[in-house]
């Protein structure tokens, strides 16, 4: 009996004895992904801000040479977006106003996206000792996070099943505080995608135009952010009627001084494209463009029209995800 105790222990010692591999296990995760020539994604995020939590779902598609599209449905108010990029542009779609922002940039590969595959990959490869921890029914992985426009992000976790099948990414700030959660519901490697499925001009909903012009084209309530940034005040504030609606320009001086515009949107009879010197940029309540002084969004049939020349980027960003949290209306 004593010989066959010490066989087991010489076994064991031989074979890791039930010891996780963690380099293959993160190793098959990258290889998948790395592997595959098309995969579409269906997924949960929320988005948490304060007290408020906003939930999109997502339908993310790949395809080789660097195509990729993300439809993001906004489950308040079915606001959809979609960021498309192939090999002319990347575009950011807004379908119910028949409009683009296009723009010249690396997005997805100049930040951190956690509901897109490879740049999940990029993180754990950019990550010098990845952490790597035994859960109760699979794994997780802690990765370092670059968001070059919001320093507030520090580090992201990513959660496996037995199998190494990703099921869901958690996004944490510099105080351990969950800021974004995507839960992946389908992950299909092998995908039979094509270029026509990531052609701008098929992403515009067949119904985007049957919306009258006249009920986007009123500004109702004036939105006033809820940040502002010290010794900064509200300084003038004038309303202009224009062709389309109303146009609220609201300028604030003080140590940081910015001006924030306010307009009905409307819904243009033919797909426009705008040209945007910037990337997009996610908010909150969607996907904004975002240049070196200014950042222009969409929301609830308003365009919102954010410039500076003292903001840095993480202020922009507060100021317009603060529009979102409360709203005090003027008249």
């Amino acid at each position: 009996m004593k010989k066959v105790f010490m066989l087991l222990i010489t076994i064991c010692l031989l074979t890791g004895c039930g010891k996780v591999d963690k380099e293959k296990l993160i190793n098959q995760f990258i290889d998948d992904v790395d592997s595959s020539k098309a995969y579409e994604v269906k997924a949960t995020m929320e988005i948490y801000s304060s007290e408020d939590t906003f939930i999109y779902d997502l339908n993310v598609s790949y395809m080789d040479d660097d195509y990729f599209k993300v439809n993001m449905l906004n489950k308040i108010n079915d606001h959809e977006q979609i960021i498309l990029r192939n090999n002319d542009a990347v575009y950011v779609v807004t379908p119910s106003l028949n409009k683009s922002y296009k723009f010249a940039s690396e997005w997805p590969y100049n930040s951190s996206q956690s509901y897109i595959l490879n740049t999940l990959v990029n993180d754990i490869n950019n990550t010098d000792d990845v952490d790597f921890f035994k859960e109760d029914d699979g794994y997780s992985i802690k990765a370092n996070v670059d968001y070059p426009n919001n320093d507030e992000f520090s580090y992201e976790k990513l959660y496996f099943d037995k199998n190494m099948n990703l099921k869901e990414v958690i996004t944490y700030n510099n105080e351990d505080i969950a800021c974004i959660k995507v839960v992946f519901n389908s992950i299909d490697y092998k995908a039979n995608l094509s270029e026509k499925d990531f052609d701008v001009d098929n992403m515009v909903s067949e119904n985007c135009c049957e919306y009258d012009s006249t009920e986007t084209g009123v500004l109702e309530d004036i939105v006033y952010p809820l940040y502002i940034p010290t010794n900064t005040y509200l300084k003038d504030k004038e309303t202009i009627s224009t062709e389309n609606g109303e146009r609220v320009i609201l300028t604030f001086n003080g140590d940081k001084n910015f001006v924030l515009i306010e307009e009905s949107s409307v819904v243009n009879t033919d797909f426009e494209i705008v040209p945007v010197y910037g990337d997009p940029l996610l908010l909150h309540n969607g996907v904004g463009a975002l240049t070196t002084n200014a950042l222009s969004w969409s929301y609830d049939n308003v365009d919102y029209y954010l410039a500076s020349n003292d903001l840095s980027t993480t202020e922009m960003l507060t100021i317009a995800e603060s529009l979102s949290v409360v709203e005090l209306v003027e008249k």
